[in-house]
């Protein structure tokens, strides 16, 4: 079983095996800890960016079964879920998902943040489980996503990422 214990102001620790892992690991299925930094999916999607405007094709990510973590990309370029509210109709759906918070530092290890999905009534009118973040070294992040509660919501990936964020 996995539980989660708060770590200073807002790191998590993940519990697995009767063992605590170290602040910025996670547990495996095989109940080991692991650092997600170094065993993520890479997540190349070009319609989660938020430059898509595109309504003929939507997606949605309440289907999908998340394993893991997950690291971004827009043609090749490491990229990271926005934290600021993203226009609905982009990302290849109708109402898309951004971080409801900061992105962690490396020092922060891995946090827990909301996610908010944009619709005409506001820019936080879905509200999705919290996700899981963490600040790699080689300026990147990668995700721990969970399912969403409704369709057409869809993670949005950036299309720019700033070096001096990390």
């Amino acid at each position: 079983m996995i539980s989660l214990s708060p770590v200073a102001d807002s790191s998590v620790l993940f519990s697995c095996g009767g063992q605590q892992c170290p602040a910025g690991q996670d547990c495996s299925s095989a109940n080991t800890c692991y650092d997600p930094c170094q065993s993520y999916t890479s997540l190349n999607d070009s319609w989660r960016s938020t430059n898509n405007t595109d309504q003929s094709n939507l997606h949605c990510d309440q289907n999908l079964q998340w394993q893991g973590w997950y690291r971004m990309f827009l043609e090749g370029t490491s990229v990271r879920m926005p934290d600021y509210c993203v226009p609905i109709q982009r990302c290849g759906t109708h109402a898309p998902m951004w971080i409801d918070g900061t992105h962690p530092s490396i020092q922060d290890k891995v946090v827990q943040r909301g996610v908010c999905g944009s619709w005409t009534s506001g820019c936080c009118t879905f509200r999705s489980n919290p996700i899981h973040i963490k600040a790699c070294p080689g300026n990147y992040y990668v995700y721990k996503f969970v399912t969403s509660n409704n369709c057409f919501l869809a993670y949005c990936a950036g299309n720019s990422f700033p070096s001096t964020h990390l």
